[in-house]
């Protein structure tokens, strides 16, 4: 067994923007590889075939899928944060909520300084935590 990487299927072409995305919230994080579609492929021509990238050198892959699915994310899979300031908490539940959607507000849930469970604009779920 070579590896096990977390991958994010985006529908409508939104890959690059959500990867984009990520990059701009979270430091030392960088695209690793873009295939894209081309013209007669079976994707929309320039959308994501398949892209690597990392968040605090945790590798994910990603694509955008050519095909309509009946599903999308789902909250029983997140990306878990460990933050290491309340600054960088807040910072982070304020930016993935915009456009997305509470699933448990940031706040003491007793088990953490600060928690926060949320979906992000393009519906993939985000567990942020302060521990004690």
């Amino acid at each position: 067994m070579g590896k096990v990487t977390p991958f994010l299927m985006f529908q409508d072409g939104k890959a690059e923007e959500a990867m984009n995305y990520y990059l701009s919230l979270i430091d030392g994080s960088e695209i690793t590889k873009i295939v894209r579609y081309g013209a007669n492929e079976s994707g929309d021509e320039g959308t994501v075939m398949q892209a690597t990238f990392s968040l605090k050198g945790q590798e994910f892959m990603c694509i955008d899928s050519n095909l309509k699915h009946e599903f999308s994310f789902t909250p029983s899979f997140s990306i878990f944060i460990t933050c290491d300031s309340e600054e960088e908490i807040n910072n982070l539940y304020q930016k993935l909520s915009e456009g997305g959607q509470a699933l448990m507000p940031i706040g003491d849930y007793g088990f953490s300084q600060r928690f926060a469970w949320l979906n992000d604009r393009f519906g993939v779920s985000w567990q942020l935590n302060l521990p004690l």
